[in-house]
Formats: structure tokens, C-alpha cells, sequence
């Protein structure tokens, strides 16, 4: 009896419409990163055991999957590798494995899949794409590469076009000496609660502050705090840490403005978190206005020291993550992805007749010699269903030559982005036929 065909929970597969849009949606990516000068990185799909899980408490190591040979099992040895979580930790890896051949700052990008044992649920994947920008220093980094990665991410965002989006940045500095002013010993408490801010009612989060630290006075004044405009914080009567987690915040909004970021596309929004044990500087989060309830499509922020398990060297870094698979799925559901392309090539060449394979292969040669993408009909099937093959592959033009076509040194071209009944099969001269497919190509069908 045949196996039912079905893939594992938690993994997203594509058909080929699909899949080009994702695809498109990845190449647009990269070609963000790489505008602003990133390098590409891919580790290894699994890592060392103990190297991947340095930092790791025991509840990410639940999350990851082990790899083992069956001989390896059968003996009960522990498993000598896992397949990465995520990015962060391979990269930190990487870099202190190579350090000294890597150029520092070293601008990395990384564009790979990662997995973890979710539970099954809709939107939480198991295996999925992250899209990773880092830049990691030596002993120091400075402020302008915080104000780098928005701007990046703007132009990224601008060129997918999914609708009006803000980034929104904050500062971990300034919370931290912000609560340090107010006499706030629980901080990572008190965080925890105002991560809250914009998802329940304000009164609510004030409450749950209030009891987390014991005093709701100091909360009242906290939430007071993080609500009003940035600019009104220039007066608190702050410490230290409170006054250079202001500057540099300010720093890196004045500099994301001047790298071309409109004012509707940032905004400072005090009351981000991100990861309480990790960033201490900078953090990112970035919003579909239209679609709140999506969450943070993209988020990361500045960290101290990347490889500290790892290396002596003090490794500070900013980065930044867009979870690509779990972004695509959602707009997916939403409309919001035009999976409107079919086909990758751009020109079918049709068997009319098979004595005039060769003939067929030397058409296809020469569009693919210049630039096009071209697919040959490898069949001896009647004209009219390689017609509906290309028209349901979604291939634009069908090119058709016979012995009469050869012989008068003419070639058919039939414009398959117009009904069957509209399109017209367009005659040319043999020679003219990669300048016409080009032509054709450039300007959009008319019946």
C-alpha cells in the first residue's frame, strides 16, 4: 500500500508560483545588504553540540534537534552535533574561529535556513529562513553603524512594497539609567511588564509594573516617562548611563534621518525592549502599519561582546534580522503577495516539426546567448497542446518555426499575455528575432 504523501508540521512548501515570489522576496533582500557594502557568510547547517550550545539554557536546548549517525546511537553516545537554532551563535562562532583573517569592521550578511522544535502551532515554523545583517567590531564599534542598519532596512522595505511600515528604535542605556534614576532595583521586572506597552490598555500595563516592583508611584512615573515625546525627556534630571543612552539615541535618529529615512518611517518608541539579557545599546523594531497584529517583521539591536564564549578579544556588534519565511507566510494570508509569475523563462520554442530539432536547439542558443531565458518544447505533441502548455506555464512568447518559416528565413512569435482568441503570431526576419523577443518583452501585450 503507498505511503500517504505529506510533509512534517511546521515547514512551509511552496508551489512555483509561490515559490519565484519568495524567492523575489529573498533577491530583494540581498540586494539590500549588499548595497550598503555586506559580505556573504553561510555556515554550516549543523554545529558542534557543545560549541552551539555554550550560552544556551536548558530551554532552547528542548528547542533543538540533535544529529547523530544510527551507529553512534545504537552505541549511546551523546550526539556530537545539532542543527543551529539560529544565526547569532554560528556567526559568533565564525568569527572568533577566524578572526584573524577577517576584516574588522567586519560587515557580515547571512541568508539560511535555521530550525527549532516548535510546538506545532499556526505562524511558529520549525524550519525556516532568517535574513541576518551584523557588523562586528574590535574592542570598539562606532554609534554611526547603529544609525546604518535602519536606513538599510528602509530601502529594503520601500522596494518590496507590502504597504506603509515604521521602524522604531530605542535605547537599553537609557531604560537602564532611566530606572536606575527612579530608584527601580527590579529592572528586568519592571521591563518585562512595559515590553507590554502597546498591546494592552496603558492602565493595565501600569498595574502589572506596580506589582512587579512594589511601589506604584515610581511605576506611574515610569510609564509617565515613556509615554510622553522623546524630546521631553532632554529636561529629566537623570544619571549618567540615563544621559549617554539619551545621546546616543538621539545620535542615531539624527544620523537615520540623514541617511535618507523620511520621518513617517522612524519613530522613537521608548518602550522597546528586545532580548533583557543580550542588547545594550540600540534596539530595532520594525511594523507593517496596516497589520499591527503581525508583530515585529524585522528587530535586532547593538551588543557588547558577540564571541565571549569563545575568544579573548572583545567583539562588540549591531545587527539586525528579518524572519523571512514567517514574514512571507503571513503576507501570503493576508493578499498582500502577488504571486502573479509563473515562469521562469521568457520565450518557448515550440516542436513544430521533428526534423527540425537542431534547428530548435540553435534558436534557443542563440536567445540564451543574449540574456534571455529560454525553454525548448522537447516533444513531438500537436501544435495546440504545446500552445496550452506554454499558456498554462505562463511562458510569454512561443516562438514557431516549420520547413515553410526556415526556408523563407522568417520566424512566427505569438504573444501568450493575451487571450488565445486576441493574440496574433507576429512574422519576422530570422536575423530580427533576438531583437524583437527583447522588444516585445520591454512593452506590455496589446490585443
Amino acid at each position: 500500500m503507498p505511503v500517504q504523501p505529506r510533509t512534517p508540521q511546521g515547514v512551509l512548501e511552496l508551489l512555483p508560483p509561490q515559490q519565484l515570489a519568495f524567492q523575489r522576496m529573498l533577491d530583494t533582500i540581498r540586494r539590500g545588504f549588499e548595497r550598503f557594502g555586506f559580505l556573504p557568510v553561510e555556515t554550516p547547517v549543523f554545529e558542534v553540540t557543545d560549541v552551539l550550545l555554550t550560552k544556551s539554557g536548558g530551554e532552547t536546548e528542548k528547542q533543538v534537534y540533535f544529529v547523530q549517525s544510527t551507529g553512534a546511537l545504537d552505541q549511546g553516545h551523546k550526539p556530537e552535533m545539532a542543527l543551529r537554532f539560529d544565526l547569532t551563535v554560528p556567526l559568533a562562532r565564525y568569527v572568533a574561529q577566524h578572526e584573524h583573517q577577517l576584516n574588522f569592521p567586519f560587515r557580515r550578511y547571512q541568508i539560511q535556513r535555521v530550525y527549532r522544535g516548535e510546538r506545532a502551532q499556526k505562524g511558529r515554523f520549525r524550519e525556516f529562513y532568517q535574513c541576518d545583517i551584523d557588523v562586528i567590531g574590535k574592542d570598539s564599534l562606532p554609534l554611526a553603524y547603529d544609525a546604518e542598519l535602519p536606513a538599510l532596512i528602509y530601502g529594503i522595505f520601500n522596494e518590496l512594497a507590502f504597504g506603509r511600515f515604521t521602524i522604531y528604535i530605542n535605547n537599553r542605556r537609557l531604560l537602564k539609567g532611566l530606572l536606575e534614576s527612579l530608584g527601580i532595583e527590579k529592572q528586568t521586572e519592571a521591563l518585562h511588564e512595559v515590553d507590554r506597552l502597546g498591546k494592552i490598555e496603558l492602565s493595565e500595563v501600569q498595574a502589572k509594573v506596580a506589582a512587579a516592583i512594589g511601589d506604584e508611584a515610581k511605576a506611574h512615573e515610569l510609564l509617565k516617562r515613556l509615554t510622553e515625546p522623546f524630546e521631553a525627556l532632554a529636561s529629566f534630571e537623570g544619571n549618567e548611563t540615563f544621559k549617554a543612552g539619551y545621546a546616543e539615541l538621539k545620535q542615531v535618529y539624527e544620523t537615520t534621518r540623514a541617511l535618507g529615512v523620511p520621518a513617517e518611517n522612524l519613530e522613537v518608541k521608548l518602550s522597546i525592549v528586545r532580548g533583557l539579557d543580550y542588547y545594550t545599546g540600540t534596539v530595532y523594531e520594525t511594523f507593517l502599519t496596516d497589520h499591527p497584529k503581525l508583530g515585529s517583521i524585522c528587530s535586532g539591536g547593538r551588543y557588547d561582546n558577540l564571541a565571549e564564549h569563545y575568544t579573548k578579544s572583545k567583539l562588540p556588534g549591531v545587527g539586525i534580522s528579518i524572519g523571512a519565511t514567517r514574514l512571507f507566510s503571513q503576507l501570503m494570508e493576508l493578499g498582500l503577495v502577488a504571486a502573479t509569475e509563473k515562469a521562469t523563462a521568457q520565450a518557448l520554442v515550440l516542436s513544430v516539426e521533428k526534423d527540425l530539432a537542431l534547428e530548435y536547439a540553435t534558436l534557443a542558443k542563440e536567445l540564451r546567448e543574449a540574456g534571455l531565458n529560454v525553454e525548448v518544447y522537447g516533444g513531438d505533441d500537436k501544435l495546440g497542446k504545446q500552445f496550452k502548455y506554454a499558456d498554462r506555464a505562463g511562458v510569454p512568447l512561443a516562438i514557431v518555426v516549420g520547413s515553410r518559416e526556415r526556408a523563407a528565413g522568417r520566424v512566427k512569435i505569438k504573444d501568450m499575455r493575451v487571450s488565445a482568441e486576441a493574440s496574433k503570431e507576429i512574422d519576422v526576419p530570422r536575423g530580427d528575432l533576438v531583437s524583437r523577443v527583447k522588444a516585445l518583452l520591454a512593452t506590455s501585450p496589446t490585443p
